[in-house]
């Protein structure tokens, strides 16, 4: 397969060195924890879900869904839960839709925790992130523009073309440009150089393995890209297939807690490198929403035997969350070529963040146990990791938290 850019391992001799990353806030860590238990009793937080576009008054016009849809209530409840064993005493559940102002307002909202997908529209992702920033209400969360190039996977790939981050070939179509005839496409010819098949097509924003469809022959894929455009009305990416196993690691921010413990650290967070477990009939893994994530549904990467593949996930991690300047956690998806080298999927900027049960559990949560960590302690790393941005670096949009700890 040609490619046009270096393999994975070449950026760790020649890229930045995230070691030179100064922490944030040079006073002791305590001062951070002495903050948020201050906050714990006064700070009202909203645990903001996906709203529901058939319920009457959450828009003003129903329309086309772009993105599948889904309201990730269960998991908000998951997280405000976990938000009050930690000793928040002010926790509510408010949907995302168009009296999401008021509903602040009238609860005297402090804070936002953003587990939300959007509720109809384009970029639907970041919408909630906007308003908010309109609001001047801070929140956990990707800000407008980085929720946006995470979830569109034509400009996340195109960032990391831009990276030198090791990615497959592709390209976007769209039919307002005519039917997909790759034969004789310039843009697929120049993308793909002598490379006819297998082939992934998937819209360019989705949730769950939604509407990905492989397609072995090159001459079948004009019709695929015309289903996937039916069902989403965007545009649609056209990526080689990659034939090795699947991997995914989570990234979060500086600050983490282990034990109700914080750490700060000069980089970021990476945790739960797991391998996907492929059924016999699977050539990509399927929606969680045909089956569900169980423990048998992945394998999580053992340090003696998969140590060479866990170090290097973990840098092409730190390198994507440091480049893009990312700042919330994500889920970052890989998958090895024909030549056995990581190529980036995509990075979720949603990763599911169901509370694990015996039975049940998440792909960012499967691995907390190796990281010294539990549920409650994921939470308390993103609240404290937010927080701690926003009091070292943008106190001039927390002036209402920094009234409530005067």
């Amino acid at each position: 397969m040609a490619v046009a850019h270096s393999e994975a391992h070449d950026l760790f001799v020649d890229g930045p060195s995230l070691h030179e990353v100064p922490p944030r806030r040079s006073g002791r860590v305590h001062e951070l924890e002495d903050q948020i238990d201050r906050l714990r009793e006064q700070m009202r937080i909203a645990v903001v879900y996906g709203g529901d576009k058939s319920v009457e008054g959450a828009v003003i016009n129903p329309t086309f869904n772009p993105r599948s849809w889904k309201s990730y209530r269960a998991v908000a409840e998951d997280i405000a839960q976990a938000l009050k064993r930690l000793g928040s005493a002010h926790v509510e559940l408010i949907p995302e839709d168009m009296r999401l102002g008021e509903h602040v307002r009238e609860a005297g909202i402090h804070f936002a925790w953003l587990n939300t997908g959007g509720v109809q529209g384009y970029n639907p992702v970041s919408h909630a992130a906007a308003m908010l920033e309109m609001f001047g209400i801070p929140y956990v969360g990707h800000d407008p523009l980085a929720a946006g190039m995470l979830d569109n996977k034509h400009i996340f790939k195109r960032e990391l073309l831009y990276l030198n981050l090791p990615t497959a070939p592709f390209i976007t179509w769209h039919l307002a440009r005519g039917p997909f005839r790759p034969q004789v496409n310039t843009r697929f010819l120049r993308a793909f150089h002598d490379y006819w098949g297998p082939f992934i097509v998937k819209p360019v924003s989705g949730r769950a393995s939604l509407h990905v469809h492989p397609v072995d022959e090159v001459a079948d894929l004009g019709e695929a890209v015309a289903e996937v455009f039916e069902m989403t009305q965007n545009h649609v990416l056209i990526e080689a297939f990659l034939p090795g196993p699947e991997y995914c690691v989570a990234i979060g921010g500086r600050v983490t807690a282990h034990g109700r413990r914080l750490t700060r650290r000069s980089e970021p967070f990476v945790f739960s490198p797991i391998e996907r477990v492929l059924g016999d009939d699977e050539r990509i893994f399927t929606s969680m929403d045909v089956r569900p994530i169980r423990n048998d549904r992945m394998r999580p990467l053992d340090p003696e035997e998969d140590g060479t593949v866990i170090h290097e996930l973990s840098e092409l991690a730190r390198v994507v969350a440091v480049e893009l300047g990312l700042e919330a956690l994500v889920r970052l998806d890989v998958r090895t070529d024909v030549d056995g080298k990581l190529r980036v999927l995509e990075a979720n900027p949603k990763p599911d963040l169901k509370r694990p049960s015996p039975e049940r559990t998440s792909l960012a949560c499967a691995g907390l146990a190796a990281a010294g960590m539990d549920y409650d302690d994921l939470i308390l790393s993103q609240l404290a990791d937010r927080l701690d941005l926003l009091f070292s670096q943008r106190r001039g949009s927390v002036s209402h938290l920094a009234a409530l700890l005067a």
